[in-house]
């Protein structure tokens, strides 16, 4: 972890001063607690302070493995002469951004319309009414970079707020008020449809790199979920185009150093158009995502290789990422020893120390570790140049091992440890998807541990959400993305188990969200909930970015239970839902792609698939009582391998059984009247808005 002391000598003895972060959880705001800036947490201690002394507010966001969040503060935060100046005229604020998304997304998205790019560390100006009057990224300490220096901005912002407060006051009303205006205000609405997706496709083929895959130029970005919509629009249109996409680009990541062929798992981007160099970070929302689309993929195409890298995924995360408890941490830095990417670059002598000379040519030739090397002087380990690809090579993961291990014990790497629930989610439903089609009961298990954390850990008994956990300690009220993909985890992990008391509480948390965060006036769901702490405005996102927004997975959860459960309420929601998002995405559709999943599976033919099931005694054949984990019984073998085999990305799966036949009452009355034929389990399938006659046999 990079922290930097601010000392003070007494005699022969250095005693180290802690600023207020000394006493938060966030890994973030640790790293800074000895600074020489009195940095404050975000909270109205820091706000009342600028309000009685008339000081501007100095607001920096970033997260613990932020590459250029480190230069920020090696260069400006952890150098006296900034913090002097920062200390006596401003009040300096710091705020981890995936600990508080709210307050970052109201203030990047300032930045972004008002500089026209974004990105961390997030530099904002602004009034003691917490009202920005300028924005920027990373500053360098002086000029530099085309970029003005920080001691420059703030030497002329501090006799800016002396001699025209007036006017840097009424820019930041100015600034509050159209962005209200356009995140409160806007009502844009439109019908979903199939030529809204049609365009996106249209939109990825025009920006697609043939030649690597991925889609626009460098830096490049995995966009899973770009590559999971173009694999459910294949599937649902035989478009073959699409799904070379899909195939052209998960191989081309593979192959690149943006995969970590030693210890496998994706880092965050690629600086290249080759997937090449990456920005070395790993984030757990990239690799849960990935997990997926790798392993839909292998589902869809059936070839193996997608098997092995969403196993060598999900390995990283077990091995890696997850807590003693079962949570999953939030990602792995990019820096060690302050360079980027010193963990993962070899030579060729590192290699040759660990390895006889046999073993290590080999290695060597197969990951392209040469002596000029291809980052730096050192080599990012890939297979760019490799004409075929066998990641299962015997003799590769055993001399892998011993590398990995070497690269262990060789540098530190920090970990963000804190575990958000949002993220977790998203790693949930990618371990419960390899359940289902790879049939390992191993995986399922570790979904179910990573629920059951989050229900015990990050849910009070208002069920109250809560984004993060660290040291014992749940905090901050849950944004929409928590809920929604908390609704989302559950129905997946439903899939993978068919244990009901999943999908009753998905629609249990799915009432939640709506009561919290459903705009009644202009439809769509905010990103804060009604009792959140009050901001500058109230956001509204919908795009999908990095990550999914919470939108277009509240719109796909509403979609899917408003097909479970057949209850006019949640057809009604979905439909206003996609109505909300079909307006946002009409001027760029290729921007909502996770909502393109949603709108696929309304506009194109479901098919439902409830099975009732039927237990055998010895003797006789009767409906009874199963056991608790419907997927030991073996009345569901058949079910399993078809769910496996087969990719339907509009198909629900309901299992009944004597056990849970009470809650289907509830939850889907219609299900409730099914019942066995022949005395065998038994199969009601309906496609493209019509029954068939139930069936013994799928």
């Amino acid at each position: 972890m990079n922290t930097t002391e601010h000392v003070t000598n007494k005699g022969n003895k250095t005693t180290r001063i802690p600023n207020k972060l000394a006493n938060e959880k966030s890994p973030y705001l640790l790293q800074h607690q000895y600074n020489p800036v009195d940095w404050y947490p975000w909270g109205e201690e820091a706000f009342a302070k600028a309000k009685e002394e008339n000081k501007p507010i100095f607001l920096s966001i970033g997260y613990s493995t932020c590459h250029w969040c480190h230069v920020m503060s090696r260069e400006s935060f952890e150098n006296n002469e900034v913090a002097e100046i920062l200390n006596k005229h401003f009040i300096s604020i710091k705020v981890d951004k995936e600990e508080r998304p709210d307050i970052d997304t109201v203030y990047m998205a300032i930045c972004q319309a008002t500089t026209g790019h974004g990105g961390w560390p997030l530099t904002i100006l602004m009034t003691p009414d917490k009202e920005p009057f300028y924005a920027a990224t990373y500053l360098p300490k002086n000029i530099g970079y085309g970029l003005i220096g920080l001691i420059d901005l703030l030497v002329q912002v501090h006799y800016g707020w002396i001699q025209n407060q007036d006017e840097m006051i009424e820019t930041g009303n100015n600034i509050t008020r159209i962005m209200k205006q356009e995140y409160e205000g806007r009502s844009d609405k439109a019908d979903v449809t199939k030529d809204l997706c049609n365009i996106a496709v249209s939109q990825l083929k025009q920006n697609f790199d043939h030649d690597y895959g991925g889609f626009g130029n460098p830096p490049k970005f995995p966009s899973p979920h770009k590559l999971m919509f173009l694999l459910a629009y294949s599937s649902l249109e035989a478009d073959e185009k699409s799904l070379f996409m899909v195939e052209n680009t998960l191989i081309n990541m593979y192959k690149g150093g943006i995969y970590d062929h030693i210890g496998y798992g994706f880092s965050r981007y690629s600086t290249d158009a080759k997937w090449l160099v990456p920005h070395f970070e790993k984030m757990l929302y990239d690799n849960a995502l990935l997990a997926t689309t790798y392993t839909e993929a292998y589902q869809y195409t059936k070839n193996p290789l997608y098997k092995t890298i969403a196993t060598q995924i999900l390995e990283y995360v077990r091995r890696e990422m997850t807590d003693k408890e079962g949570g999953f941490y939030s990602a792995q830095d990019a820096d060690s020893e302050g360079v980027e990417g010193k963990y993962y670059l070899f030579t060729p002598e590192d290699i040759r120390s660990v390895l006889p000379n046999d073993d290590a040519g080999f290695f060597c030739n197969y990951f392209d570790i040469t002596k000029e090397g291809n980052f730096e002087g050192s080599s990012i380990p890939n297979r760019i140049h490799a004409s075929q690809l066998n990641p299962d090579n015997e003799r590769v993961a055993r001399l892998c091992n011993y590398i990995y291990r070497y690269r262990q014990n060789r540098y530190d790497l920090h970990k963000d440890d804190k575990i958000l629930t949002s993220w977790n989610c998203l790693m949930i439903s990618a371990y419960a998807k390899a359940a289902i089609v790879m049939q390992n009961k191993e995986y399922a298990d570790i979904a179910i541990r990573a629920l059951d954390f989050i229900n015990s850990k990050l849910i009070d008994e208002d069920k109250q959400i809560y984004v993060r956990y660290r040291e014992g300690e749940a905090a901050f009220n849950g944004t929409l993305d928590d809920y929604a993909f908390f609704c989302h985890a559950l129905l997946s992990v439903y899939e993978a188990t068919f244990d009901i008391s999943y999908l009753k509480q998905a629609i249990e948390f799915t009432d939640k969200m709506l009561l919290d965060f459903w705009d009644d006036i202009n439809e769509g769901f905010f990103l804060t909930g009604n009792q959140a702490e009050e901001l500058i405005y109230r956001p509204k996102e919908s795009y999908d970015g990095a990550i999914p927004s919470g939108n277009s997975v509240a719109a796909y959860v509403l979609q899917k239970i408003s097909y479970i459960t057949g209850k006019t309420k949640y057809k009604e929601y979905a439909h206003k839902q996609l109505r909300f998002l079909g307006g946002q995405a009409k001027d760029y559709p290729v921007a909502y792609s996770f909502a393109g999943l949603a709108f696929l599976n309304a506009l194109y033919p479901t098919k439902e698939i409830i099975c009732i099931v039927c237990n055998k005694d010895d003797n006789t054949t009767t409906e009874k009582t199963v056991k608790r984990n419907p997927l030991e019984n073996p009345e569901l073998e058949e079910l399993k391998e078809y769910m496996a085999a087969n990719y339907n990305p509009n198909t629900i799966v309901l299992v009944k059984t004597q056990e849970n036949q009470e809650e289907f009452q509830q939850i889907a009355e219609y299900v409730a009247d099914y019942r066995t034929i022949n005395n065998k389990t038994t199969y009601y399938i309906c496609e493209n808005n019509r029954c068939l006659a139930p069936v013994n046999k799928l």
